[in-house]
């Protein structure tokens, strides 16, 4: 497959497990998102929330709002600036976020289940060469951009 296939094929892949693995419970992409945000980068301006999430401001507000009223996130005084409001995870949002993780987990075991032994070899090598290359176009969004621009 020439890359550009490679590209599409994965674009359409990603997209179909986002969907499918989505909360059955009501809880939309982005609330997940911005949970498992402040849960690797800890707590955070909803400025920042909102620009890393892609979202305005003012829905950014509203979905801290929700989150504060479900108990799953709230608002601390930042420890370098007192005058500054960062948007915090709580213990409840971490466990909301487990279990989303294990439900999910299961899930695809299920599934991973009904392959073949060769089949799961097959798509383990796949995952070992695709996940530093997922994690490299997240961290690394220029550079990413950058390799179709060189023609």
């Amino acid at each position: 497959m020439e890359p550009e296939e490679i590209a599409g094929a994965l674009a359409e892949v990603a997209g179909v497990v986002i969907r499918s693995l989505a909360d059955r419970r009501g809880m939309s992409f982005t609330t997940a998102s911005t949970l498992g945000r402040l849960e690797r980068e800890g707590p955070a301006r909803l400025t920042a929330l909102a620009a890393a999430e892609g979202v305005a401001q003012p829905s950014m507000t509203q979905l801290v709002q929700r989150l504060e009223n479900q108990g799953l996130a709230v608002r601390v005084s930042d420890p370098g600036d007192g005058r500054v409001t960062l948007v915090a995870l709580t213990d409840a949002g971490r466990e909301v976020l487990a279990e989303r993780r294990k439900e999910r987990n299961a899930r695809l075991a299920r599934l991973l289940a009904t392959l073949s032994e060769e089949e799961r070899r097959e798509l383990g090598s796949a995952m070992r060469t695709v996940a530093p290359l997922v994690r490299r176009l997240v961290d690394e969004p220029a550079l990413a951009d950058a390799g179709g621009d060189e023609a």
